[in-house]
């Protein structure tokens, strides 16, 4: 963790940045983006990510490095693209997918987000390999994305992390599901905050949670709405590992937002969007892929225990602003 200007810095860019461009990809694309993370047994880093071609619509592409930082060997052609004659919810594209290892299954869960014309919602594939997927389809129903499932189940269920759009606005939710498939138990996890604060628009969940011996840390974006556009920056919040609708902390201010030319400048700017991480061999040190201005990716690393030092001294929970109100579940 560095000081600057007063404020702790707990995430420090990667001198490289961004380590991923369209310029890199073996096959024509305009944007490279909002990257999924698992590390393999091997040690690999694989990059899950998010390729925009010059119509709009995204598919997604492996990239592996050694040290997931450079020497990224790219998969010469999409890895996982949409299918909308068999799963008509991915016709305008797939996007921002976060990887999840599940023990249990010896497998991969990707959750993604497939667009329709009715709008995006959450789909599910399994994958040994990153070669073949088995899809698993819709498991939330527009308007729904920024999901992922949890390592394993809690209480007997699987938990997926999601972020529906209601009539009250973008809040974080979590449902439960015995098989994959059949989901249900819908509880609130994070409310956006109202008023002047950095989240009072919309909330969603970033990179997959963070199980740790205190608890579930959540990495969330949160966005405010400006007379100049949107500001997207990260916030911190940590959850009951046996309840994890249940928010225990939840940081005061952002943590990490765009500041350097590649995260202000791109297709939409002043964004950092962060979908996934891996944690290095010291069960520590975190290393943050995100797309930065929804034009490429980049990196940024941190160490969980500084993460969960600083949430211990800044953090507030008032069921107003991240519990939701009483009774915020549904069945």
């Amino acid at each position: 963790m560095t000081v600057h200007d007063g404020f702790e810095e707990l995430f420090q860019r990667h001198p490289s940045n961004p380590i991923l461009t369209a310029a890199d990809w073996p096959y024509p694309a305009h944007t490279v983006f909002n990257p999924g993370a698992i590390r393999l047994q091997d040690g690999t880093t694989l990059l899950l990510c998010r390729v925009e071609d010059r119509r709009g619509h995204s598919h997604l592409c492996a990239a592996r490095s050694p040290n997931g930082i450079d020497g990224w060997v790219i998969d010469e052609h999409p890895t996982l693209t949409p299918d909308p004659g068999l799963h008509p919810e991915e016709l305008w594209g797939i996007e921002d997918p976060r990887i999840t290892f599940v023990a249990e299954l010896g497998r991969y869960a990707v959750a993604y987000t497939a667009f329709s014309r009715d709008g995006p919602g959450v789909a599910l594939a399994l994958t040994d390999d990153f070669r073949s997927f088995d899809r698993y389809g819709l498991v939330m129903q527009p308007d729904d994305k920024d999901a992922a499932l949890l390592p394993r189940r809690i209480n007997g269920n699987f938990a997926l992390v999601h972020r529906p759009a209601t009539e009250s606005g973008g809040h974080v939710w979590i449902s439960y599901s015995p098989d994959l498939r059949n989901w249900g138990n819908h509880h609130m996890m994070l409310l956006a905050r109202k008023g002047s604060w950095w989240d009072a628009n919309k909330v969603g969940l970033s990179p997959p949670p963070i199980e740790t011996e205190a608890g579930w840390l959540m990495i969330y974006h949160g966005v405010r709405h400006t007379p100049a556009g949107c500001l997207y920056r990260l916030g911190l919040a940590l959850f009951a590992l046996d309840q994890p609708e249940r928010c225990i902390q939840r940081g005061d201010s952002w943590v990490f937002g765009p500041s350097a030319p590649y995260e202000r400048e791109g297709d939409v700017g002043n964004v950092t969007f962060p979908c996934g991480y891996t944690v290095g061999d010291d069960g520590d040190t975190l290393h943050l892929y995100y797309g930065a201005a929804d034009t490429s990716v980049a990196l940024a690393t941190g160490r969980i225990r500084e993460l969960l030092s600083w949430l211990a001294r800044n953090h507030s929970v008032d069921a107003s602003d991240s519990l939701g109100p009483p009774g915020g579940s549904v069945d």
